[in-house]
């Protein structure tokens, strides 16, 4: 097993190597006619890149100081998200370099005159003047003196001190390609980062979807549960954004408020101040909290304890039951290494089955219990519906429903793609939202 892991382990970095080789390569080696101070300024932005986000990762997971945490989470996870579409820029730009190359050499035989000869490679010529007593390039030969104005050989006639014209190095045409798909390139991945890092910060915005429940009586048609997940509060995601997602649920005017899970990347101790604002959420049926995975790597039982006081009503493995339906909660999948897993027969085994049931679980995959407890509807989030485009394809298998609402034979799941982000605060094709789910009964 041992072995295993390190062939994976070796793997995984030749390959995140070979990648960074290749970005450098084409963004500064190939955009330079020599190496210079050019190149190495790149190889040391990337090198110095992940050095930052292995320190952000490393720091953040060993629980350093949080100042420390602070610094190194902006350079480093924003490096994370700006060497993916630095990469995929790139690749792309493989497809537009030949066409470009093409499109120059037609546009450059169509200017030569008829009959003259195609030119090569080498150097667009452009003209100088070389100063006067200056000896020619080695290698070049001198170029013998042309009679002066007089017709007298090695007479200097008027305008003899002007110097003749000389070829001047310009970028060749395949530099000249390499720079403008590398600017292009580098311009694409910056716009994309920044454009997703604001969407973040500028805060989730609101989705209602409508959710038929067989069971429920024609008195709780309309009632509204706004689902929140993924908040992930932590060395870059502060206090500020925790109050964006309160005002923006208050805004909806919900009946009850579902978070569910990863709410947090930290301990109480750091980021108790950031969560502060969480005690403003309102709904007249109160705020409903079950953990994620992420809250069993910040201190789940002191999280649990925070929310409560808080005024947030933790369902851990547990039921309530309320006016018109049950809501259940269960812990998270990751809490099974502290015992503290999901309990399904504890949260649900003994309910009335005539009556509608929802269940809070974090994971989409806790849907094929709740399909064997006859749950009604399952509220999950966990999957960010990808966060960084192309992540929606391994999120989507490694998840059985990515976003959205689908159903599971009886039982019925919606996905919320979340709130906030992990590591970069950055959403690429897939935007962070709060849902309101809107309960209709068929009896209505």
């Amino acid at each position: 097993m041992v072995v295993v892991f390190v062939l994976v382990a070796l793997l995984m970095v030749g390959v995140l190597v070979t990648a960074n080789w290749y970005v450098w390569r084409r963004l500064f080696r190939d955009t330079t006619s020599a190496p210079g101070p050019v190149r190495r300024i790149g190889a040391a932005v990337i090198a110095g890149g992940w050095l930052l986000a292995v320190g952000a990762l490393v720091a953040e997971r060993a629980g350093a100081p949080f100042w420390l945490q602070r610094v190194l989470a902006w350079p480093g996870f924003l490096w994370l998200a700006l060497s993916i579409y630095l990469l995929l820029a790139v690749l792309a730009g493989e497809v537009v370099r030949p066409l470009l190359r093409r499109y120059l050499e037609r546009r450059a035989a169509a200017r030569r005159p008829q009959g003259a000869e195609q030119p090569a490679e080498s150097p667009v010529a452009d003209t100088e003047r070389i100063p006067a007593g200056t000896a020619p390039p080695k290698g070049q030969p001198e170029e013998p003196e042309e009679p002066g104005a007089s017709g007298t050989p090695g007479t200097p006639g008027p305008g003899a001190d002007e110097t003749p014209p000389r070829p001047l190095a310009v970028p060749s045409r395949r530099l000249f390609v390499s720079r403008v798909v590398a600017g292009a390139a580098a311009a694409a991945a910056v716009g994309t980062v920044g454009y997703g890092t604001y969407g973040v910060l500028n805060g989730p915005s609101v989705k209602r979807v409508t959710v038929p429940l067989a069971k429920l009586p024609r008195a709780a048609h309309g009632f509204r549960i706004a689902v929140v997940s993924d908040i992930h509060l932590g060395p870059v995601l502060g206090r500020g954004f925790a109050q964006k997602v309160v005002d923006t649920i208050n805004s909806t005017q919900p009946d009850l408020i579902a978070v569910v899970g990863d709410l947090v990347d930290g301990s109480v101790k750091d980021l108790g101040p950031a969560a502060a604002p969480l005690a403003r959420l309102k709904a007249r049926h109160g705020a409903y909290f079950v953990t994620g995975n992420h809250e069993y790597f910040s201190g789940a039982e002191q999280w649990v304890a925070e929310v409560r006081r808080l005024g947030l009503l933790p369902l851990e493995n547990a039921r309530t039951e309320l006016p018109h339906f049950d809501l259940a909660g269960v812990n998270d999948v990751a809490g099974e290494d502290e015992g503290q897993g999901p309990d399904y027969d504890r949260a649900l085994g003994d309910r009335d089955r005539s009556r509608a049931c929802v269940l809070l679980a974090h994971q989409p995959v806790q849907i094929h219990d709740a399909v064997d407890h006859g749950v009604d509807l399952q509220l999950s989030g966990h999957t960010h519906g990808g966060q960084l485009w192309p992540g929606n394809l391994i999120a989507g298998a490694a998840n059985p429903t990515l976003a959205g609402l689908e159903r599971y034979g009886d039982t019925q799941l919606y996905v919320s793609r979340g709130a906030g982000a992990w590591g970069p605060p950055t959403r690429v094709g897939a935007p962070s939202d709060i849902t309101v789910i809107e309960l209709a009964s068929r009896q209505a």
